[in-house]
């Protein structure tokens, strides 16, 4: 039985239950589907399960986590990743945005709602 190292260094049995709860809140009111999580819980189990041995830490689960969502949805991404880090105010939140946008590459057939279009030249 794997068991968590949380981060105050207690120890408890591992929670498929929790783990995919915590997901499911993430992507409240998101178009994921319960199933796509359930495929994440389980390839985030199997790869516990491949790499280590009777202890993960809680730190090690909240990565895969992220990984998993981002992949996922960007907004239940960033909605774990407030919770998981702590976030404190608008400023982490803008910074870890910022970030997520770096790490994205537009897809070119999505429209950009932030930015002005574009100004046809006129001739007079």
């Amino acid at each position: 039985m794997v068991r968590v190292v949380k981060r105050d260094g207690r120890h408890e049995p591992f929670d498929r239950h929790k783990l995919l709860s915590g997901m499911v809140k993430a992507c409240e009111k998101r178009p994921v589907g319960i199933e796509q999580l359930e495929e994440a819980v389980s390839e985030i189990i199997n790869e516990f399960e491949s790499s280590y041995t009777r202890e993960i830490s809680a730190r090690v689960i909240g990565a895969q986590v992220m990984e998993k969502l981002h992949a996922l949805d960007e907004v239940a991404y960033v909605r774990y990743a407030s919770v998981y880090r702590h976030f404190q105010d608008i400023g982490e939140f803008i910074h870890e945005i910022q970030a997520l946008e770096r790490r994205v590459k537009p897809n070119s057939a999505q429209q950009d709602f932030f930015k002005a279009p574009p100004v046809e030249a006129t001739t007079p």
